[in-house]
């Protein structure tokens, strides 16, 4: 089986590279091969590279600079996702694709489902509801993931922000009225090579599988009380910090002015995607817990001393 990889250098695309090597031949392909702003030569990369597969994890994520860019966030994120639909449904392949919870406006009490009603209050949101329903328009079969919270071991995210912080402030503010589960780009990548294994071998899963999937780790939080977490387990992995969890105070959205509105309810209920492919999702304390003590191993190994000696050489 034929995979091709766009986005390789992202946070889900460096594990897709590891996830998916079982399955097949993997071509990969980041920004300089696979620019989506450029529409003919995306369909040429589809058509020399003839995949079975093709999966999607390239995109705008610039929240924020979206609001100021909506042209060009809505190019990449929807007009080149449906030049990538249309490529891979005269292909009869797969194409898989990551979305987002923004494509909701966060005002529900509950988790959300599939089938709840998108309502998105940012252009972000608005461009990642856009490739979805271009994906579904032209008709291809599909996997969609949407996701929320996503962090890696590489990269830059909201647990090494905090970490850096914590080194250099003896007290933080930290939002507390937006809530989700935090999740790992290694559970996403896991996620979708196992989603395709099944695809591989069952030809009536297959046949039914194909539609729009929430995909994250299970339980909820804060920001405050992911950050209070961060915090609290670094220190206890041997991290030397000058905030400890009590001095993490918490703030609201208003206080933290930013150019998105963000989803006051992140939280996406991952019973279908657990259902259809025989999954259970593991909670977000384990994978945030597993990435900080590889990040105080990558730091050890590299420097030559803990955590603390480290940063203070």
């Amino acid at each position: 089986m034929k995979i091709l990889l766009l986005g390789k250098d992202g946070q889900v695309g460096r594990e897709l590279q590891r996830a998916l090597a079982p399955l097949g031949q993997v071509h990969v392909a980041g920004r300089e091969e696979a620019d989506l702003e450029q529409f003919d030569a995306l369909r040429t990369l589809v058509r020399r590279s003839a995949p079975d597969i093709l999966v999607n994890a390239a995109a705008y994520t610039a929240v924020d600079r979206a609001e100021s860019e909506p042209e060009r966030a809505m190019r990449i994120n929807a007009g080149a996702v449906a030049v990538l639909a249309q490529e891979m449904q005269q292909r009869n392949g797969w194409l898989v694709h990551y979305s987002t919870d923004y494509v909701f406006d966060g005002a529900k009490p509950a988790a959300y489902v599939e089938s709840d009603t998108p309502a998105p209050r940012s252009v972000y949101g608005r461009t990642k509801l856009a490739g979805e329903q271009a994906i579904a328009a032209s008709g291809c079969r599909h996997l969609i993931f949407r996701t929320s919270w996503v962090y890696s071991l590489r990269g830059g995210n909201f647990p090494k922000t905090m970490l850096r912080l914590a080194r250099e402030r003896t007290e933080l503010r930290v939002v507390s009225d937006q809530v989700g589960a935090p999740t790992g780009a290694d559970l996403i990548a896991d996620v979708t090579a196992l989603a395709l294994h099944g695809l591989q071998r069952d030809a009536v899963l297959a046949g039914r599988a194909g539609g729009t999937y929430h995909l994250t780790s299970s339980g909820s939080t804060s920001w405050h009380g992911y950050a209070q977490s961060v915090i609290g387990w670094a220190a206890t992995d041997g991290a030397v910090l000058r905030t400890t969890p009590d001095r993490v105070l918490a703030t609201t959205s208003a206080e933290y002015a930013s150019a998105a509105p963000r989803p006051a309810n992140s939280r996406l209920d991952t019973a279908k995607l657990c259902l259809s492919f025989g999954l259970a999702m593991p909670p977000w304390e384990a994978g945030v817990r597993r990435m900080l003590a590889q990040l105080g191993e990558v730091r050890s190994e590299m420097r030559g001393a803990m955590w603390g000696e480290a940063e203070k050489s």
